[in-house]
């Protein structure tokens, strides 16, 4: 019988636990302080133990350490009023087995389902042991729901290491915020360098990447190290890394392999000591299939994944965002802006946000410029929220299958992306960095598109 020690300063939260565990067939023990609990664990040598991240007479994390200097195998499960994304990163990076809501029963079911399963996978194989590096502090990701949770986890785990990370996501999620926190942990005083693919041209791309020898092509006038080079045992940051050519994957490729490279026209092999995270917005499996990005370079890259939800998938984080987005917008603009009205929060709240989280700041930053008051009403957004609730219904026909739909409104494909493309123009503004971000696609690309369709960016 699974042998579970809780240890809680609430005698109510102790008793109900312990009933609750008891009725799923478990061996269960609490304990009012972490001094008891350290005691009763020496005692009875549980598998698993629930512990609150405040304890009135010892630090959590030092009775963590304690618990697991006790037992190594120890599941060490940490609970929370409100877990956050400071603590939550913290907590599994100093060794916890899982961080949950101390009231949300299902989160502990499921919890204590995965800690008995992999101490049973524990029992047939030797686990390898990994030990949290040094303290980190958190950038500016806004998120409160389980989503999000499991991405500052999972930023948690990698940050133990330097292992090569691939992270996606949809324009404007926030996928380079993601690498910043995991350089800030593994190598806050080396340099980041980041890279977009997809702004230089391929010509160029290598030389930015691995540097040039003088008189290697016209223009080198003189040797220039890349950006492998420039990073020392900092991050190089790869974004949009769909957008690299055949050709360049493969020499990328040999440089994941064998960790050294030349510059453009030079015959020295210069080491790699960089950590690389690459980030991407396409579907990688689907270029893959197509032939556009190599298979041995994506299983290289794709090491640990981190996949970046888009913020239609956490609406529960939009409150929490627009309050952090707001207090940015008054430091950046002096502004006093202290919310938005009910109607404009239930506005936001049934949108898809094609744009992210880029589209709510952007948004948001425009109706604070023009504000005259302190709290954002839906005067202050004359044109955007019009469109927000136009395209709720417009928006169905991605998901229309036949015309008995009342609302079912028959154009081409090349109809839906041209009013796509214009709702975007009206939401995030005409600044071509922007469009291209929030549409998903290049430069080029987007050139193609507005000749198309006759669109004019003045």
């Amino acid at each position: 019988m699974l042998k579970i020690l809780v240890i809680d300063p609430d005698l109510s939260t102790c008793e109900a636990l312990k009933l609750y565990l008891k009725e799923k067939g478990y061996e269960a023990h609490t304990c009012l302080t972490g001094t008891d609990g350290l005691n009763k664990a020496v005692e009875v040598s549980p598998e698993v133990a629930i512990l609150n991240i405040k304890l009135p007479d010892i630090d959590s994390f030092t009775l963590l350490e304690d618990l697991k200097g006790e037992n190594e195998d120890i599941k060490v499960i940490m609970s929370a009023d409100h877990p956050d994304m400071d603590a939550t990163i913290k907590v599994m990076r100093e060794g916890a087995f899982d961080y949950v809501s101390r009231h949300d029963r299902d989160e502990l079911d499921i919890a204590i389902r995965r800690a008995l399963t992999t101490l049973e996978t524990e029992k047939k194989a030797e686990s390898f042991p990994v030990k949290p590096s040094g303290d980190f502090k958190a950038g500016n990701i806004i998120g409160a729901g389980r989503k999000m949770r499991e991405i500052f986890k999972a930023i948690g785990i990698v940050s133990q290491s330097r292992t090569t990370v691939l992270i996606q996501g949809e324009s404007g999620t926030g996928k380079e915020l993601v690498a910043r926190i995991i350089h800030n942990n593994t190598s806050r005083d080396q340099p980041y360098v980041a890279v977009n693919c997809s702004a230089i041209v391929d010509t160029l791309l290598e030389s930015e990447l691995f540097g040039h020898e003088k008189g290697s092509f016209t223009g080198a006038i003189n040797r220039k190290p890349g950006k492998f080079e420039l990073a020392r045992y900092g991050t190089v940051f790869l974004d949009e890394i769909g957008e690299m050519s055949i050709s360049l994957q493969a020499k990328l490729l040999r440089v994941l392999q064998e960790m050294e490279f030349e510059r453009v026209g030079g015959k020295d092999r210069i080491k790699v000591n960089a950590r690389i995270i690459a980030a991407t917005n396409k579907d990688t499996d689907r270029l893959v299939r197509e032939g556009k990005f190599r298979d041995d370079l994506y299983y290289r890259l794709n090491v640990i994944t981190i996949d970046i939800p888009p913020l239609r998938e956490k609406k529960e984080d939009i409150p929490p965002l627009v309050d952090y987005l707001l207090k940015k917008t008054n430091r950046d603009l002096n502004k006093r802006i202290v919310g938005v009205t009910d109607e404009v929060m239930n506005i936001f709240m049934k949108y898809s946000w094609p744009g992210n989280i880029r589209e709510l700041e952007n948004l948001l930053v425009r109706a604070a410029v023009m504000a005259g008051g302190r709290i954002l009403g839906r005067a202050d957004f004359p044109n955007a929220l019009n469109n927000f609730t136009d395209n709720q219904s417009q928006g169905k026909v991605w998901h229309r299958i036949s015309e008995d739909d009342e609302d079912f409104d028959p154009c081409t494909l090349d109809e839906l992306e041209e009013r796509h493309i214009r709702g975007v123009l009206d939401r995030i503004g005409r600044k071509k960095g922007d469009i291209c971000e929030a549409l998903g696609i290049s430069r080029p690309t987007l050139e193609r598109k507005l000749d198309k369709y006759g669109i004019v960016l003045k």
